[in-house]
């Protein structure tokens, strides 16, 4: 074993801290010369910086090559007309490190090679500086490559052409134009892949601060896309690149570490490799082994968020079979198991439940020689090109056959719902909100009671399985079944819950959901439904309030006509009669005051009658009450402070922007208000029918006695009660203790039934409503006093 000291993540950003006073060109050196390939006659080569290439002639001889294997002549014609377009567009102008520019067009368009993308995404790639830099007109292109190619061209220059009130804004917007005009044509997201990546190859001549700011940007946005659309080759090497050129002396620092360790575990890998292809042969396999040296910024990051030093990084190598159909990666799973015992906890079966991206293959950890965690892929040989290409898998075997149908079709889904998310949020800074919750997920797999695999990010609640089947199966949710068990809407799911969704066709979406689902769709269809549903209650409650102030004048909102409603929209600056109700109901406006100006207007009094803009005081109108049926919505709140229900003298008071709220008469908080602000309180009146049960809270005195709890829990659902909350006084005494419910009644005769019913139980030796402190306005206030007056309500 090596005396070489094993460094930790402290000692890595120590290490790295010591050369933050170096020169940028030194430290470069530095990272170059620890950069160099090695290992590769055993493990191929790792994810490092690749150097810029000097052209003194730029040729596209390799591009050609790449091509003549899956286009015809007449396309690989035409991406040469692409490049010479191109050539001359870009003629005299150079990039940061003194190659000229087409250098880095010509190595897009390879990297889409390698993909085999199709001749417009080559064409694209060539072309696709050619607007920004040098003012090539979208009509230009399209004349000469065709709209196709144009289309691809203008959508990948968009993303870098606006410009913004601040940095942040700049990021959001310029993420969900990229996000967009990728659910339209993913090409455009492949393209860009392959530009950011080749940008990330060559970022050495950047300024250092520029490096960085790049070098984040990927790691945060690009990267993380890579690995959504299951480009993992492209993942990984953007993540490493970005480490590189982000903390270039941590990389450093922990690939020097790497390296003096590779000849060290070169023996145990030789051993490893050599038993599993015994094995593997032993079990009659066809089989490729491969060893692969896990990424630096893998490392590190394990190295970070588990405390260790690098010596205790011990599965620092990972090793793939490939072999020929699916059945035969679980035999080759068989013989590796006997091979080496299994890690308990450490298998993944990601071939009959596939990631979110499409990955298929088995995952296990087994325990090596010396004790040394092994981690193992699986998997044939279709999976491994669609592990590594992903969704440019579709143009990688658009000529062979395969059936590609769920890795596209994933794809589609989620590029889909970015669609979805931007025609239902605010602005660029909300959908990056949402859309940033997708991008990375750390996936549970989930099944409908017909056994469909749902993948949902991790933490993802049973509300957001709702939301992910549709928007409208979210928002009339009001139960959900896990395992045949009724539980929260908040319970997060494991993977291999069975959820069934239980709805109901009147429910809406309570505005506390968003505290707790998960996904961006779920959120961006909550937020979407309140919005909407706040406006139009405010517009029918405004409608409500003015048709009950005109009452007083002999009038119904039906009278008014057209012309006076014209009238009024130019008096209010308002655009529409909806507004001006939806500004009543929201509290902006009041109902008495354009009750008076309708009034003026109908007997033709405009300009002989003073308007003023003072609402009359509650109880001076003639008007009828506004009718309460507690069904209203958002727009018509029932007071927390006093919890009024069916039965109670109630009052209205309209909140500016807040809508009405409902209190009791003698509500203390209410009588404070009406004193500073008595304007805008309104009659209001219970309807004859209410159509709910409203919450009440109730205060119980029991001796302290065993089981007294459920036993007075029993007495209340007995009187045909719900329990919502349940509460026991900390301070109690040994004679007796206080229980505290909130329990849901239909009026104040439910009520009255349910504490008779309780006060017939032996041990409660006073029961009443409980009303809330001069000091506040709680739920639960352990300072309320036990009200005899009320005692009997």
């Amino acid at each position: 074993m090596s005396t070489n000291p094993s460094p930790s993540a402290t000692e890595v950003d120590h290490a790295a801290h010591e050369h933050d006073s170096d020169s940028p060109s030194s430290a470069r050196k530095y990272i170059d010369a620890v950069l160099e390939q090695s290992f590769r006659h055993l493990f191929g080569p790792t994810a490092t910086p690749e150097q810029p290439r000097r052209h003194d002639v730029v040729s596209i001889a390799k591009l050609t090559t790449a091509l003549s294997d899956y286009l015809s002549p007449e396309e690989i014609k035409e991406v040469k007309a692409a490049f010479h377009f191109s050539d001359e567009a870009h003629l005299g102008q150079y990039r940061q490190s003194g190659e000229p520019y087409i250098t880095h067009p010509v190595a897009v368009a390879e990297t889409c090679a390698a993909w085999k993308l199709d001749a417009q995404s080559i064409m694209a790639a060539l072309l696709h500086d050619v607007m920004e830099d040098q003012g090539v007109t979208k009509t230009e292109l399209a004349e000469r490559f065709g709209p196709k190619v144009a289309e691809l061209v203008d959508g990948l220059s968009k993303l870098d052409k606006m410009e913004f009130r601040s940095r942040e804004e700049a990021q959001a917007e310029n993420f969900r134009k990229m996000l967009l005009a990728m659910a339209r044509d993913v090409r455009v997201i492949l393209v860009k892949l392959a530009d950011r990546l080749h940008n990330m190859r060559t970022l050495g001549a950047v300024p250092p601060e520029k490096r960085r700011r790049v070098a984040r940007e990927t790691l945060d946005i690009y990267a993380p896309i890579a690995h959504r659309l299951g480009l993992n080759n492209t993942y990984r090497e953007l993540q490493d690149l970005s480490f590189a050129n982000f903390n270039p002396h941590r990389y450093a620092t922990l690939e020097k570490a790497v390296k003096a360790a590779r000849g060290n575990r070169r023996e145990v890998v030789g051993k490893i490799l050599e038993s599993v292809q015994r094995a593997i042969s032993d079990a009659k396999l066809d089989a490729e082994v491969t060893g692969r040296e896990k990424t630096i910024f893998s490392i590190y990051k394990k190295m970070r968020d588990k405390q260790l030093s690098f010596s205790q990084v011990l599965d620092v190598y990972g090793f793939r079979v490939v072999v020929e159909n699916p059945l035969e990666c679980y035999t080759c799973l068989g013989a590796l198991h006997a091979l080496y015992k299994p890690v308990p906890g450490k298998f993944k079966d990601y071939i009959a439940i596939p990631k979110v991206n499409g990955y298929q293959s088995l995952h296990t950890t087994l325990v090596g020689p010396f004790g040394a965690p092994i981690e193992f892929q699986v998997r044939t040989r279709k999976m491994h090109e669609i592990a590594e290409a992903g969704v440019a898998a579709h143009w990688l075997y658009k000529n062979g056959g395969a059936d590609l149908n769920d890795v596209q079709k994933r794809a589609h889904q989620w590029l889909k719902s970015l669609l979805d998310i931007q025609s239902e949020v605010g602005d660029s800074s909300e959908f990056l909100e949402h859309v940033k919750i997708d991008l990375f997920p750390d996936a549970v797999y989930v099944f409908t009671p017909k056994s469909k695999i749902m993948a949902l990010p991790r933490g993802a609640t049973a509300l957001d399985f709702a939301y992910s089947i549709h928007s409208d199966l979210g928002n009339q949710c009001v139960a959900v079944k896990i395992n045949n068990e009724l539980l929260p809407l908040r319970t997060e799911l494991k993977s291999g819950d069975i959820v069934e969704v239980i709805t109901a066709p009147y429910s809406k979406p309570n505005p506390a959901w968003l505290g707790f689902v998960r996904t961006g769709k779920a959120r961006t269809a909550i937020r979407h439904y309140l919005k909407t549903m706040r406006l139009n209650e405010s517009v029918q409650l405004g409608e409500r309030l003015v048709d009950q102030s005109l009452k007083g004048y002999g009038l119904a909102l039906s009278d008014v006509t057209p012309e006076v409603w014209d009238k009024l929209v130019l008096w209010t600056g308002n655009k529409n009669r909806q507004e001006i109700f939806a500004d009543i109901g929201l509290g902006r406006r009041v109902a008495a005051v354009m009750a008076k100006r309708i009034e003026v207007l109908m007997n033709g009094r405009e300009g002989h009658e003073g308007d003023d803009d003072h609402p009359r005081e509650h109880g001076t109108s003639t008007a009828p009450p506004v009718v309460i049926t507690g069904t209203e919505g958002m727009s018509v709140q029932l007071s927390a402070c006093c919890r009024p229900i069916p039965g109670d003298d109630i009052m209205g008071y309209i909140g500016i922007g807040l809508g009405m709220a409902i209190h009791t008469t003698d509500c203390r908080v209410a009588q404070r208000i009406h004193r500073r602000d008595p304007g805008r309180w309104i009659d209001v009146a219970w309807a004859p029918q209410p159509g709910r049960l409203f919450d009440v809270a109730i205060k119980v005195l029991v001796k302290n006695t065993k089981g007294v709890f459920a036993r007075v829990a029993a007495d209340i659902t007995s009187a045909d009660a719900n329990i919502v909350h349940i509460a026991m006084d900390e301070d109690q005494s040994q004679e007796s203790t206080v229980l505290r419910f909130v329990i849901q009644v239909s009026d104040r005769v439910h009520l009255a039934n349910v504490m008779r019913r309780v006060r017939t139980n032996l041990d409660v030796m006073r029961i009443a409503r409980e009303r809330p402190s001069e000091e506040g306005h709680r739920h639960h206030d352990g300072g309320m006093r036990i009200d005899r007056e009320r005692a009997d309500y």
